[in-house]
């Protein structure tokens, strides 16, 4: 069974938070079969461990790892892939962690925020 586990920042004011929650709410009233967990690199809680704990608790054998990272920065070069790798050798091989690209390397996602851009100039 696939799980998804969309992975961002983090911030000491719950109120940034809010976005993921939406986003995190909509896609598991989307795919409502499909496990889907938020999880943060710092401030706020579950962190990946945590989030990857649920999913294999869920049954999940593939997890998708989305960074909701606008910019391919420190944390998506260099944070990410230990902490898979942490991942990895804890679960071997019962769980495929597959890595995608973070959003800001995403085409539909530049198109939505140009879009929502030009939109104030209108």
């Amino acid at each position: 069974m696939d799980g998804l586990l969309l992975f961002a920042h983090g911030a000491r004011d719950p109120a940034w938070a809010r976005p993921f929650e939406v986003i995190t709410e909509r896609l598991s009233a989307a795919r409502p079969g499909v496990p889907v967990v938020m999880a943060y690199l710092e401030f706020m809680s579950p962190g990946m461990e945590d989030a990857a704990r649920q999913l294999a608790e869920a049954g999940c054998t593939r997890v998708h790892v989305m960074p909701l990272f606008l910019g391919t920065g420190g944390h998506v070069r260099r944070d990410v892939p230990v902490l898979l790798d942490r991942l990895r050798e804890q679960h071997g091989s019962a769980i495929e962690w597959q890595l995608h690209a973070p959003l800001g390397d995403q085409d539909a996602v530049l198109h939505a925020i140009t879009s929502a851009c030009a939109a104030v100039l209108e």
